[in-house]
């Protein structure tokens, strides 16, 4: 196992009616700013029953965050916040309203141009506005981690920071807030979490056998739970394990001490950022094809993979994780995801175009081992037709 320092300061309130709590986490004297996305907030009455938790506070409200958070809207958010003398944020939504919101506390306070942040993947962030979350779409783990990704449409870059300063406060997870979730929705948010575990867990081994376990267990009910939520998606026991699945996949316990990849994300965001797919489509298309070309690389643990995630013993190792393969895109394809590119009508010339982005960002040595280089993703993506 790898040396780690291991720290994690947010507070989780899981559970029905567990907004109620909100009003024992924000100081009295707060001024507050909610954060949220679309109008499903005010459709389903969830900003209302905020608003009455927070009788007596001042309030104000920020709406329109996009999937995939832009600078452009976010630094919107940053002049409001400045312009009101906002000392407390409410995220309410998914990751991406979460993700904005972490980068408004941090440029809200900082001392410079705020693209910045993102360009030093957070290393120059030395304050942040506080802020809690309330959940409504578990996916990206950004309710219990320090991290966030944000997109600038003028460069067409979509980047990522990390900041021990913008780790929510609290976050309040009820598995009840995601029952109106579109289908499409639910099955971004499994695979979103499904690969964020995979990205720790299929490196290469160093004895992290707690880790190990621990992923394995995140898959195992992500592959059993999340067929469910789309069959079933008013059972709150199966929503309730696959939003602390989304949640665990990603608050840094799982990736502690064990080497982690991250590649199949970082040519997602230039996918994302080119094309406008969906963060989980570009995962569901780049993880096979990425599994694939490593095979040598993650021989061992697609092994310990296939056996004990999809039971897979018969033939010879090239057999089995070729068939480990093949159930990993089987389960995306069961999510209602797709796992080519040419399903997004991406012709094979967008290759060189997201390989120029990857380089343009500093992505050229990606990987647990740093070697995964622009031709190693360049087979990658050959691989995605």
């Amino acid at each position: 196992m790898l040396n780690f320092s291991f720290h994690n300061p947010t507070r989780i309130h899981f559970g029905k009616n567990q907004i109620k709590k909100i009003s024992h986490e924000i100081p009295k004297d707060a001024r507050v700013l909610i954060t949220y996305g679309g109008g499903s907030v005010k459709t389903t009455g969830l900003l209302d029953k905020i608003k009455t938790v927070l009788k007596g506070y001042e309030v104000l409200e920020f709406g329109g965050i996009e999937p995939n958070p832009s600078y452009e809207t976010m630094m919107g958010c940053v002049e409001l916040v400045k312009e009101e003398n906002v000392d407390f944020l409410l995220a309410v939504g998914g990751g991406s309203v979460i993700d904005g919101t972490k980068f408004v506390a941090a440029a809200a306070l900082y001392d410079g141009e705020p693209w910045d942040i993102l360009k030093t993947f957070g290393s120059g962030v030395t304050e942040a506005l506080p802020f809690g979350v309330v959940l409504t779409l578990p996916a990206t783990g950004s309710e219990m981690n320090s991290g966030s990704v944000i997109t600038r449409h003028s460069e067409r870059a979509k980047l990522f920071f990390s900041n021990p300063n913008v780790f929510p406060y609290f976050s309040v997870l009820d598995p009840t807030l995601t029952f109106t979730l579109p289908r499409k929705q639910i099955g971004n948010g499994v695979v979103d979490a499904f690969t964020h575990v995979m990205e720790q867990y299929m490196t290469c081994p160093v004895a992290g056998h707690i880790q190990d376990r621990f992923a394995e267990g995140l898959l195992a009910t992500l592959i059993e739970q999340g067929p469910l939520a789309l069959k079933e998606p008013e059972n709150y026991d199966v929503r309730a394990n696959i939003m602390w699945c989304a949640t665990l996949a990603l608050n840094g316990l799982i990736g502690s001490g064990v080497p982690q990849d991250w590649s199949t994300h970082m040519i997602g965001h230039e996918i994302t950022a080119l094309y406008g797919l969906d963060h989980a489509q570009t995962l569901a298309i780049v993880l096979p094809a990425m599994l694939t070309v490593r095979t040598n690389d993650k021989r061992e643990k697609l092994l310990q993979y296939g056996k004990r995630i999809w039971n897979i013993t018969e033939g010879d190792d090239d057999e089995r994780i070729s068939a480990s393969i093949k159930k990993t895109r089987e389960f995306f394809h069961a999510m209602e995801l797709k796992t080519k590119l040419s399903d997004y009508e991406i012709p094979p010339e967008g290759i060189d175009a997201i390989i120029t982005q990857l380089e343009a960002h500093g992505m050229v040595l990606l990987g647990e081992k740093q070697d995964v280089n622009p031709a190693v993703c360049r087979k990658v993506l050959e691989l995605c037709y």
